[in-house]
């Protein structure tokens, strides 16, 4: 990847800003049963183990602090109890979610350093998303999850590659970029659009 197609991808309307965890990955699946449920934690930890980042059994503060919500409407997260405080403006974003016919939404917490504190993923199984294996969805959601991607790093181009017509895999380039950006001598989190010169040269040291 070169400097210009890592700056991109963390890129914001608001200008560069990168942001990664810090703390352990706790996830927790609601909507979703038995075997898919089994998948989807699977493609979420080995996902975690790619990045070189690490998971624990429980968040001391918050429990869990990766929370996927699958639902066939969004008017289901309504009745979610306790949610509108993890999603203040959660009565606003129902419309607005409708109106846009929206798939996925994905909202994060941050800490005081500005590296992630938790994420919620919210995935409305309709279209695309529902013909999706969920081994896919989940490698996919967990890719998203691990970092604050700009909105448009993956517009033109799935972070995940078919090899062969096989199973779904990390793109090589974006399992470097995700090793490189939780290089441990790599900040947490910054807004200095500098920081992507530096990722990029560690991206082309993992053969990214």
């Amino acid at each position: 990847m070169t400097p210009a197609e890592v700056e991109t991808c963390f890129t914001t309307p608001s200008g560069y800003r990168f942001a990664r965890w810090g703390r352990p990955v706790v996830p927790m699946v609601f909507g979703v049963e038995g075997q898919s449920l089994d998948v989807l934690k699977q493609a979420i930890e080995a996902t975690v183990f790619a990045c070189g980042h690490r998971m624990a059994e429980t968040d001391p503060e918050l429990g869990a602090n990766l929370m996927m919500f699958f639902l066939r409407d969004w008017q289901e997260l309504a009745a979610v109890e306790n949610l509108d405080r993890m999603i203040p403006d959660l009565d606003a974003l129902l419309p607005r979610l409708e109106a846009e016919a929206a798939l996925q939404y994905r909202a994060f917490r941050f800490e005081r350093t500005g590296g992630i504190r938790a994420a919620f993923v919210f995935l409305r199984m309709a279209g695309d998303l529902a013909r999706q294996p969920a081994a896919d969805l989940g490698l996919e959601q967990a890719v998203k999850s691990m970092l604050l991607w700009g909105h448009e790093a993956f517009a033109a181009r799935s972070p995940l590659a078919r090899p062969g017509g096989g199973d779904a895999v990390l793109r090589p380039d974006i399992a470097a970029l995700l090793r490189a950006a939780y290089d441990p001598v790599m900040p947490e989190a910054t807004q200095d659009s500098s920081h992507a010169l530096r990722l990029a040269a560690r991206v082309q040291v993992l053969g990214g």
